[in-house]
């Protein structure tokens, strides 16, 4: 039984879709349906049935996926990982994930892989995008701070921000000095990442308070922007410590202090399993892990 058909059956079973995985694979369909009609041979059961929307799995294929886990995806990467110690890591590394993230977490820590060679295109997206980004193959590796859940991905935790209400100094002490907190920071501009209030709803109902309906003054998701407004001493908002830590250690933004605590985001770094078969995606992914998350290098 060839890795060569594994990996085929692999992709097709994630993607139930013979053109899909031949995209992936770059592979003709031809030849991806010549890998299956083998497999079935092999195992001697029909491993998929053909819809109109693709291909659906029978119970030999969910049996056989289940036995292979993520031990195909594990030994591809240890071969990456191995070639690309020995091959020329130059190419293009597509990356795509929130601005803030990107350019204060991510664009620091890219040296290593400057150096060796690799050429890397940085592109910005919302959580939806970068899903569709890498499962359209059209990036390599996403930072998200959504989970990710879709069946066609793999990721990792790559970080764990602590998540606080900030402002200005002036408007910091206005807030503070009121007696209702809700209502003080009703009286002040919010500024938020999206209209959804995700970020800052979290942080609200961990401290129990509730402001209704208040439309925020500013909408960005490059939350740069909400701080360059924050240091001129407009509104108020949530985000995560790593665009505020310093800002604040300058006197230049004040913490507003949580009546209960302040919350926590997550941030993720996702792939398709496909794409770790390129040594140098493989490599980044590592290099990218050890330099976010100290524990991967052990």
């Amino acid at each position: 039984m060839s890795l060569a058909r594994l990996r085929t059956f692999v992709e097709v079973y994630r993607q139930r879709s013979i053109s899909a995985a031949a995209r992936n694979l770059n592979l003709t369909q031809p030849a991806v349906s010549q890998h299956i009609a083998g497999l079935e041979v092999a195992v001697g059961r029909k491993l998929f049935t053909r819809e109109a929307s693709g291909v659906a799995p029978t119970t030999a294929a969910d049996e056989l996926a289940m036995d292979i886990g993520d031990k195909l995806d594990a030994v591809e990467s240890a071969l990456a990982q191995a070639r690309s110690r020995s091959i020329n890591m130059e190419g293009v590394l597509q990356m795509i994930g929130h601005a803030d993230f990107m350019a204060e977490v991510i664009a620091p820590r890219l040296l290593p892989l400057l150096q060796s060679g690799i050429r890397i295109r940085m592109h910005a997206g919302d959580g939806d995008l970068v899903h569709h980004m890498l499962v359209e193959g059209h990036c390599d590796l996403g930072f998200t701070a959504h989970p990710v859940t879709d069946k066609r991905l793999r990721s990792e935790t790559v970080m764990e921000a602590p998540v606080m209400a900030v402002a200005a100094p002036e408007v910091a002490a206005r807030i503070a000095q009121a007696e209702d907190l809700t209502q003080a920071l009703l009286n002040e501009s919010m500024l938020t990442y999206n209209l959804e209030l995700s970020v800052i709803d979290r942080w609200l109902k961990k401290n129990h308070l509730h402001l209704g309906s208040h439309p925020p003054a500013l909408v960005s998701q490059d939350l740069r922007s909400l701080r360059r407004l924050l240091i001129e001493g407009f509104g108020w908002t949530v985000m995560p410590d790593y665009l505020c830590h310093e800002h604040i250690q300058r006197g230049e933004l004040q913490q507003i202090k949580a009546p209960v605590a302040d919350t926590w985001l997550e941030y993720y770094m996702a792939w398709a399993p496909s794409a770790l078969r390129q040594p140098r995606i493989a490599h980044a992914r590592q290099t990218l892990l050890w330099e976010l998350n100290p524990q991967y290098s052990k």
